[in-house]
């Protein structure tokens, strides 16, 4: 082998290994999947210097959907979104049936609806090589040329590098989506073992207690009006009184009964009622959320609400809850100093952990002299369970 011969390998190899590197760059990052197929293809197309490149998922043993796709010089291929028949000798059909890489060298000597599409678009010669995802074949990665018998000994071995990165990515959505899930799991339990504490100090605690206020009043009534026993008693239906309230506030911190019996406008209403700065509400669908986005958004007004009337000295606040088509927000601005710090042991450091798990983002804006505003943005449409961006990333690449 001539020295030239030995310097283009060894550029070639360089450049297969610089391409794959981008690829897993890219896979570290979590890039979603669709771009990261686009660019799967991109840089297998342009290493190979092919006429097309083409990533599919299998829906079954009859039909392939296209995930990604490039060509070269604008030629034509087949786009993001179609279904392609699985069916003959093509390499889609091959690739079904074995698991492993597969070739055609030449598709004039294949009959089938889907060869003669290849052919229409100038496609003589197809290799491609498996996905697995958990063990399963979920798809394949195809390099095309108009001219046959193009591809070389080797050509799967390269192709299969590219698809193994394409595995882990998709493994990747797969971890992320199952942590998400988790995460939002563990919310929905702290909020039903909130719940039940709730209901115990209710029905328990709480209700002794006013049942012992009830026969301190009876006994009060007893007594010679002004007498020392008379004022003792008076004293002590007073200690009564505020432990009940203390009691009161604890439930309602733990989790209020209104919100799991009326809903969360009724609840935010009543945390608007007990406030010491005036509140103005505009609460949208309130209802139609889900319970753990519900309660996720009370504790988030909650807690704004409380910092603003401690410390921005705001003569009023604003809450607005809004409906997308795919979000919930919850934003509570102030009009006081502006400067807060959730670092300096904010309760909303905490709530941003919440948020977060239900696949949300908190934010807060707060300006010197311009008040504090505080957001949160929660996914709904597919339910406050995972994160939307993982979890349509594994639909994505599941379906």
């Amino acid at each position: 082998m001539s020295s030239d011969e030995n310097l283009n390998r060894l550029q070639a190899l360089l450049a297969e290994q610089a391409a794959l590197r981008r690829v897993a760059t890219m896979v570290a990052e979590s890039t979603p999947a669709p771009a990261l197929f686009g660019q799967v293809c991109e840089e297998l197309g342009e290493l190979l210097d092919v006429t097309a490149t083409d990533m599919i998922r299998f829906e079954d043993h009859r039909f392939a959907t296209v995930v990604g796709t490039w060509t070269g010089n604008d030629a034509p291929s087949f786009p993001v979104g179609e279904r392609i028949p699985v069916e003959g000798e093509s390499v889609t059909a091959k690739l079904v049936r074995t698991g492993r890489p597969a070739r055609v060298d030449d598709y004039d000597d294949v009959e089938s609806e889907l060869a003669k599409r290849i052919r229409e678009f100038g496609i003589h010669s197809v290799v491609g090589a498996p996905i697995y995802v958990a063990g399963r074949l979920w798809g394949a990665i195809m390099v095309s040329s108009e001219v046959a018998h193009a591809f070389p000994a080797g050509t799967e071995e390269r192709i299969s590098g590219f698809a193994e990165l394409v595995t882990a990515a998709l493994a990747n959505v797969d971890a992320r989506e199952q942590l998400a899930a988790s995460r939002a799991r563990i919310v929905e339990a702290g909020d039903a073992a909130r719940r039940r504490i709730e209901r115990d100090l209710h029905d328990g605690a709480q209700q002794r207690l006013v049942a012992l206020a009830l026969i301190l009043a009876r006994l009060e009534s007893r007594l010679e009006p002004g007498s020392a026993p008379a004022r003792e008693l008076t004293v002590a239906r007073a200690e009564l009184d505020a432990a009940l309230e203390d009691l009161r506030e604890l439930a309602r911190g733990i989790h209020p009964s209104i919100l799991t019996d009326h809903g969360l406008e009724a609840a935010l209403e009543a945390v608007a009622g007990r406030s010491t700065v005036p509140v103005e509400l505009d609460l949208d669908a309130c209802g139609e959320l889900p319970s753990s986005v519900q309660t996720t958004a009370y504790f988030v007004v909650l807690e704004a609400l409380t910092n603003a009337s401690k410390h921005a000295h705001s003569d009023r606040i604003e809450v607005r809850i809004g409906l997308g088509e795919r979000h919930a927000t919850v934003e509570v601005r102030d009009h006081g100093g502006g400067g807060a710090d959730p670092s300096q042991g904010s309760g909303l450091s905490g709530l941003a952990d919440r948020v977060s798990a239900l696949g949300g983002t908190l934010e807060i804006e707060s300006a010197a002299g311009l008040g504090t505003t505080v957001r949160a943005r929660m996914p709904v449409a597919a339910g406050a369970k995972a994160s939307r961006e993982a979890a349509s990333e594994l639909e994505y690449a599941r379906n």
